[in-house]
């Protein structure tokens, strides 16, 4: 196990520095979270709506504009989740056999991609939280975190499946684009007024019922909130999975370890331990 740790820690810290050398996902990460938060509160109606959520087993009553900030916040932190882990695993991707070929192991190497991807979603979770707590009258801000957490790990899930399964940049992008908006618009309560069948197996559903009943109620925290768990192991399983698949010809344990060059950041890797 010990000579095992600084190659998971290696590719940890290559895969977040791949992360960090992002221009596009630091600056939706930074601008575009914000903004789509901003855009409900203005755009939406301040009326008061009474909608329902099975989370929290009563109607609900809250400012119309307030529920778009929440569900705002929630489809913005997964299109982000989801693109950001979609891209490094794709552009990585060549890299990643290389190191296959050179003896890295590959229990380690899918280890740290899985971590680095949950890393994003906690990050990208208390920026979010704290900008909803900053603009809301928000009633419990842990349950609250917890949900923006799992709509996050979710879609990191996804995108490391996706960047491991799609041949090309653009439609990965494509489908992480379009299956983030079908989701927050079908679960937004204050759009959907009736309950569209199948909605409650889509990958958003316990992140928002649980988002918006901390976010507007005094209930104790919902088992919704694991949902999203079932979500990131399933999608997070499939993803290993096609990369075991793809990269079986090039894994060659006991191989002398080679300087390599990463293609998402500018560190060489160590030797291998073995």
């Amino acid at each position: 196990m010990n000579r095992h740790w600084p190659a998971f820690t290696e590719m940890l810290r290559c895969t977040l520095l791949g992360h960090l050398t992002n221009r596009l996902a630091m600056l939706l990460a930074g601008a575009f979270i914000p903004l789509w938060i901003g855009a409900a509160h203005l755009c939406a109606s301040s009326r008061i709506v009474r909608f329902s959520l099975d989370a929290a087993g009563e109607p609900v009553v809250a400012q119309a504009n307030h529920v778009g900030q929440v569900t705002n916040a929630l489809g913005a932190v997964m299109m982000v989740s989801g693109f950001m882990t979609f891209m490094e695993t794709f552009k990585a991707g060549e890299m990643d056999r290389r190191l296959l070929l050179a003896g890295y192991p590959r229990g380690q190497m899918l280890l740290a991609k899985v971590t680095a991807a949950a890393l994003i979603a906690g990050a990208l979770a208390l920026y979010t939280t704290t900008l909803l707590y900053l603009t809301l009258p928000v009633q419990q801000l842990g349950p609250l975190l917890t949900a923006v957490f799992g709509a996050g790990l979710a879609y990191g899930g996804i995108g490391l499946l996706l960047g491991s399964l799609v041949r090309g940049e653009l439609e990965g992008f494509f489908l992480v684009v379009m299956l983030s908006l079908l989701d927050s618009g079908l679960q937004n309560p204050v759009i959907n007024v009736v309950d569209v069948d199948g909605r409650a197996a889509l990958p958003l559903y316990g992140s928002n019922q649980s988002a918006l009943t901390a976010a507007f109620t005094h209930l104790g925290p919902p088992g919704h909130a694991l949902l999203p768990l079932s979500w990131w192991a399933a999608a997070s399983a499939l993803a290993l999975l096609v990369f075991h698949l793809r990269t079986r010809s090039y894994y060659r344990p006991g191989t002398a370890a080679i300087p390599v060059q990463s293609d998402t950041a500018t560190q060489s890797l160590p030797p291998v331990p073995g």
